[in-house]
This record gives structure tokens, sequence and C-alpha cells, in this order.
């Protein structure tokens, strides 16, 4: 049966021929303003889902192409962005079975590790933080958690890469202030040397704690407990598990000055850690640990899922102010890691499901609807559901990926150990002095009291009705 003959006049084929480019446009329209199809209970779905805005995410990397440099952003992404968005690749890898995007992830973590394989490349000497550098071997600790597939034999391997990372790190430790703690910057020069900030001394007690999980290395775990206590004596983590952006260390400072701005990742990368502390410990200090945990989630609920926001996963800081978004570029990818790392947190420590996954799963279903830009391009503001607000980047779809792909965790075995895993380790990775014992600083009780005052002021403030304004 022919819907139009041939032998119409003119004017009648041209009528069709526009009314059926109308149908097909406005089809594809439609299919834009509702999303991504997502059922968070089917696993198909999910896949299908995250399938969708990994694809759309890795269309911003050129780093694959001919005369581009492998593992690099193109402006405006920085450095540590590009080392978390291949993080979030092995991922989806662990969680779809989805191969398509490994090659490209495998070159482009390799052609980053630098001439001493601890993820510090010259061209990223003068600008680089620890953060930055923490992001990168975090990245290979996922690795080597998911047993993603080894470099070759003449390359350096997933393990052996952290642990170069939390060397380095560890004999960073700088206590000619506030008896500890990393600063943000590595180069005096740097933007951030005289602060010692959250996501810095997060990212080392995020490591540190998982390679005591991984090697069953005890100094490691002993790390991530001097690490643990020292943000807690300063005031980077408040009394009811609020995670704050850093202390500052000028001069006379001495950590005493709290920036009390919250950020998702923060709350998610100590959230991993502690987790991680819950899992190899037993006893008493478990049940430190569970404290911890339990408190860091809550309080992560409170402050990131306001009601106001229908309980969706909100960047509180800076998504909506006064009705206008301020996120810059690093901010819109903040809570991929969030969501990353509460569902890692389900692995580790399995009582946590019924606490985090309502939470990911109504977030992830609002961040798909969210996904109706331009060839399903995400967006940055979730709470507005199907209603696109114009936004796109790395950040918003790597937010997208993490959230939606989480909801797989029930079907993939926790993080790999020494036992189960396909990683080889080096513990001298990353040593310069390889006889010298890194050593840490106790804090005292004047810090506390220091960090605790300032403190105390924030709780006042917040409980008279002022909160943090960002202008």
């Amino acid at each position: 049966m022919r819907l139009f003959s041939l032998s119409s006049s003119g004017s009648t084929s041209q009528t069709c021929t526009a009314l059926l480019l109308s149908a097909l446009l406005g089809a594809q329209v439609a299919q834009a303003q509702t999303g991504i199809p997502l059922n968070v209970k089917d696993p198909k779905s999910v896949k299908n889902a995250a399938k969708t805005v990994a694809e759309k995410m890795v269309s911003f990397y050129t780093g694959w192409r001919p005369g581009d440099v492998p593992g690099n952003l193109p402006a405006p992404y920085y450095w540590w962005q590009a080392g978390a968005m291949f993080g979030g690749l092995i991922d989806y890898w662990y969680f779809t079975g989805d191969d398509q995007f490994n090659d490209i992830t495998m070159q482009a973590i390799l052609h980053q590790v630098g001439d001493n394989k601890d993820f510090q490349p010259r061209n990223q000497s003068q600008t680089s933080g620890n953060d930055d550098q923490g992001f990168w071997g975090m990245t290979a600790m996922t690795a080597a958690e998911d047993k993603f597939p080894n470099p070759p034999a003449d390359q350096p391997q997933w393990l052996a890469l952290a642990q170069a990372v939390f060397h380095t790190q560890a004999e960073r430790w700088h206590n000619a202030t506030c008896n500890g703690g990393l600063k943000w910057s590595i180069n005096i020069l740097g933007t951030g040397y005289y602060y010692k900030n959250a996501i810095s001394n997060g990212c080392f007690f995020n490591l540190a704690a998982r390679l005591a999980r991984y090697t069953g290395n005890e100094t490691y775990a002993r790390w991530a407990d001097s690490s643990w206590n020292w943000v807690s004596g300063v005031g980077i983590v408040g009394p009811r598990y609020e995670y704050f952006d850093g202390v500052g260390d000028f001069e006379n400072e001495n950590c005493t000055k709290v920036n009390h701005i919250p950020w998702t990742y923060n709350t998610g990368v100590y959230m991993s850690g502690i987790a991680s502390m819950y899992n190899i410990t037993t006893g008493k200090e478990q049940a430190a640990w569970k404290q911890r945990l339990e408190g860091t989630i809550k309080q992560a609920e409170m402050t990131f899922f306001p009601e106001s926001k229908g309980r969706i996963m909100t960047e509180i800081v800076c998504e909506d102010v006064r009705g206008e978004k301020k996120c810059n570029e690093d901010q819109r990818s903040f809570r991929a890691y969030l969501s990353r790392w509460m569902g890692s947190s389900v692995k580790l420590a399995p009582f946590t499901k019924d606490l985090i996954m309502p939470m990911l799963e109504r977030s992830a279903q609002a961040a798909a609807k969210q996904c109706s830009g331009p060839d399903n391009a995400c967006g940055l503001r979730w709470s507005h559901l199907d209603k696109w607000d114009g936004d796109t980047g790395v950040g918003e779809q790597m937010s997208a990926l993490e959230v939606i792909q989480n909801n797989l965790v029930d079907l993939v075995s926790g993080p790999a150990d020494q036992k189960t895993g396909i990683s080889k380790g080096d513990p001298d990775a990353g040593r310069r002095d390889r006889d010298k014992e890194i050593k840490f600083s106790h804090i005292t009780t004047g810090d506390k009291v220091g960090a605790g005052f300032v403190t105390s002021l924030i709780l006042l403030s917040i409980l008279g009705g002022a909160w943090w304004m960002i202008s």
C-alpha cells in the first residue's frame, strides 16, 4: 500500500514531505523534552541510561585525537577533572560491562603518570595541588579495586600508582603549622599554599583507608586514623559530621579560621574512606567508624537533599543562589563524587543500603529527566526535572552518569583486595627517601579548643538564621 502516490502533483509531494519532517522533528523534540528513560529498578534501563550519558560525556574529550594530549580535557576544564572523569569511566565498565571506553581510559591514565610514576607530570608541576594529584591517585585505586584490565607489564600498575601518590603526599605532611595536615598547593608559589583544605586531606584519607583495606598493611590504617584525627581536631569535620572547606595556615592563623562552606564532594570523599575503615575494623574501633559513617550520611541527607528541592541531590552553595546558577566548571562535577562514594559505601558497609539507596534512586530519576537538552545533554539543576536548564558540559554529564550508574551496586561484587585483586603493588612507589620514617604530630588541646571555638560560632550563626552567602 502506498501512502503517497509518486504521481502526485509537486505541491502535494512537498506538503507530504514537510509533514513527515515535521513529525520526525516533533518526535525528537518530545524525546529530548522528557529526558532519558530510566527505571532504577530495571538494570537494563539503568545501563542504557548510563550509556547514553557516558557517550555524551566522552564527546567532550579530545585527547584520543592525533596531535592532542591523552588525559587532558580541553579548556575550560582542569587536569584533575580529567582524572576524575576517567575514574567514572572505569566504574562505568565495572557496572555495565561495556568496554567501549577502556582503551582511551588506559591510554589517558598512563600518559599522565609523569617521570616518577606518581601523577606529577612536568606540564602540571607549577599548578598542581594535592587534591589534583589525589584524584588521579584515587582513579588508579578504583582501577585496582574494580579489577580494570592491567596495563602492559612494562608500564606502572594501578595499585603501585595509588601507592605512589599516597607516599609522595605522606612525605608532604606538614607539621610546621597546625600540627599536621596537607596544604592545598604543592608549589609554594601556587594558589592555596597557605590553605589546608578538606579535599586535599580528604583524598589523602581516602587513599590511606582504601590502601589499608586492599593491602592489609597497618601503616596505611594508622595514617588514615591520623588524618581523621587531624581534620576533626582543626574543625574541618564539624561536631555533627559537617565537612567544611578548609582552614588557613598563613602566618599566625594556625588553622583556627575555618571556611565553613560545604561541598558535596568533601562529604563524599570522607564517606568512602570512613566506610573502608569500618570494613576492616572490629569491636569498639568499628563501632566508632560506624557512628561516623551514619552521622556523615545523615548530615549529607540534611544538607544536600533538601525538602525544598524534592529531596534531590543539590549543590546548595552555588546551584540556585537567589534564582541564579553560580557553580563554576569544577563545582558542576562535585555531585558525581558524592554519588560515586555513596555507592561504594553501600558495598563496603551494607548496613548503609537503606539509608543511601533511596537518595540515589530519587536523584537518578531526576537527573535522567534533566538530560533533556540537545542529544540528551544533561543540565545542572536536577530538581527542575524535565525542564532542561540550558547547561551542558563534562561536569553535568559526569554527575548524571555517577548518580545513575551507582544504582547498579547490587549487581557487582565489592571492591577487590590483595586476595581477590589482579593489580600489583609497590610498597616503595613514590618514596624519595626510602630509609626515612614518615612521622606525624598529634593535635594539641589548644588546637582543638581553637577549632572548637570557631565551630561553635558558626553553629550559633546557623541557629540564629544566618547561613553562608554567595555573591
